[in-house]
């Protein structure tokens, strides 16, 4: 059995060929494509000519994709979203998508609905659903809306009240799909309807994304079982996506995090990916990428569904190196693909990051003349580059103890064999496409973040109610039921809830079923 794993980066679009024993038959990159679908089917034909491997045996096929990303960021190919709040008579202070950029709002926002409903922190229902409330929403959305995003006050709590409503709106305008907020974010009302509201806006994105992924493959004469990267490090089943795209964003990052385990055989260990345009740096906690306990901006929109915990520097490979004011500045413009044309060391007549390590011997790359940046003082501009990552690398420690440096990505060679704040730097075999390795290698996974009331129940029994949720939640998604294990539980109380409540966070993983 043979995995292929794609990932689609702002510079490179990435592939990877892994046999049966998740060794590296074969890795090629080419440029990422405007249409982004043409640099797929390149890197796809590219492998195959290169490893001359047998179709027929390609029986899983891993996408990790920025298409939703740049969905968001470019506010292109949105969903115009009916947007429910089940809350009154409170939770009206704040309205759906106020602290939104104005843009935005305009290009996802088509109706919006304050109704009855809603929960206490004990789960006690705020009040009961208006049936007719639903049915004149109903009436507003039709023929208006492309999908559905419903939020409760509370619904990490019970979620009855959302499924009761989404089970009407699937009644009254059938096809359309709905996102739960339950289902999607944590505690926070407002952060979490956005993440909702962005989920519902990225359904006809990752509908695309999928039916061309597809195509690809059929072109090739490749029939495997297609899953997308998710941004816990795992991975998810095409139709589980499709329900779930907003958690593809950002798991670029992770995939290049899970390769990096996989290729160090480090459990525990900073990440630092380094692309053509940014330095993304993460950490390896148990195998897998630590997540952030922060609410997140996603195209400028406060959310607080799980993400992963990575610091961005704009720095890499094609980073614009420019004289101004009489002192060298590093970036944060990059010349991206166009690095073999824009380069100095390749005849071009830009400055970038490249063509300085080529300067100082740190890299040597077929084709390039060192000499022509002779007249660059590189060594001093070397050492501002490696100062920012060790900068970087710094931030995301909790302590001040040295930790291992997986070094991936295509721009690693950039950095020294030594690093600032590592016990050593690892920069292993094929670690310039990681990232398609680790969205090749994937587990399949299963997170619950909930709180429960300790009022009416005790605290074991609370915990085991949250393990079997989560490895059910990583059944539903393609995990093989016999190798499911829970590799994450935390408990938190809530000090500042009346009562005693606690917040609950367990995430179980396993590896794919396949039925061949």
């Amino acid at each position: 059995m043979i995995r292929l794993g794609i990932d689609v980066g702002g510079t490179n679009t990435d592939g990877v060929l892994l046999d049966n024993d998740n060794q590296v038959l074969g890795s090629t990159k080419s440029p990422t494509t405007k249409d982004v679908f043409t640099g797929i089917q390149k890197t796809i034909k590219k492998l195959l000519a290169e490893t001359n491997v047998n179709v027929k045996k390609i029986q899983i096929a891993t996408l990790g994709t920025t298409h939703c990303t740049n969905a968001i960021v470019e506010r292109k190919s949105l969903n115009k979203v009916g947007i429910v709040r089940l809350c009154l008579p409170s939770g009206t202070t704040v309205p759906p998508l106020l602290d939104w950029p104005q843009d935005l709002v305009e290009k996802v926002q088509a109706e919006t609905v304050l109704i009855h409903g809603g929960y206490e922190y004990n789960g006690s229902p705020i009040s009961n659903l208006d049936e007719e409330e639903l049915k004149v929403a109903a009436d507003r959305f039709r023929g208006k809306v492309d999908s559905i995003a419903i939020s409760g006050v509370f619904s990490p709590v019970l979620s009855d009240q959302e499924k009761e409503a989404a089970a009407f709106f699937e009644k009254e305008l059938p096809g359309i799909p709905i996102s739960l907020s339950s289902e999607i974010g944590s505690i926070g009302l407002i952060e979490r309807e956005n993440a909702t509201v962005l989920n519902a806006a990225l359904m006809t994105v990752i509908s695309r994304v999928s039916t061309d992924f597809e195509r690809a493959l059929k072109d090739e004469g490749i029939d495997a079982h297609i899953y997308l990267g998710q941004n816990d490090g795992t991975l998810m089943t095409n139709s589980y996506a499709q329900k779930y795209p907003i958690y593809t964003i950002a798991c670029g990052p992770t995939n290049s995090i899970r390769g990096a385990a996989h290729l160090s055989k480090e459990d525990d260990a900073i990440v630092v990916d380094i692309g053509g345009t940014t330095t993304d740096i993460g950490v390896l906690a148990n195998s897998f990428p630590r997540q952030t306990s922060l609410a997140v901006e996603v195209g400028g929109v406060r959310t607080n569904y799980r993400m992963p915990d990575i610091y961005s520097i704009g720095f890499g490979g094609g980073t614009r190196v420019y004289l101004k004011e009489g002192s060298w500045k590093i970036g944060p413009e990059s010349v991206g693909y166009q690095l073999p044309e824009k380069a100095i060391v390749f005849g071009g007549d830009e400055l970038t990051a490249t063509d300085v390590a080529i300067g100082t011997g740190q890299m040597e790359i077929e084709g390039t003349n060192p000499s022509k940046v002779d007249d660059v003082p590189c060594e001093l501009i070397y050492k501002d580059f490696v100062r920012m990552v060790e900068d970087a690398i710094d931030r995301m420690k909790t302590s001040a103890e040295d930790l291992p440096v997986v070094l991936v990505g295509g721009g690693a060679a950039l950095m020294p064999k030594t690093l600032k704040g590592a016990s050593r730097v690892i920069r292993p075999a094929h670690a310039s496409v990681a990232n398609a390795i680790g969205a090749a290698l994937g587990d399949i996974s299963g997170t619950v973040e909930r709180i429960y009331s300790l009022e009416n129940q005790d605290y074991k029994t609370v915990i085991e109610e949250a393990r079997k949720e989560a490895i059910q939640e990583a059944i539903q998604a393609g995990a093989d039921p016999a190798k499911v294990d829970i590799i994450q539980l935390e408990d938190f109380p809530l000090a500042y809830l009346p009562g005693n409540a606690i917040m609950v966070r367990v995430k179980a993983a396993g590896p794919l079923k396949i039925t061949l």
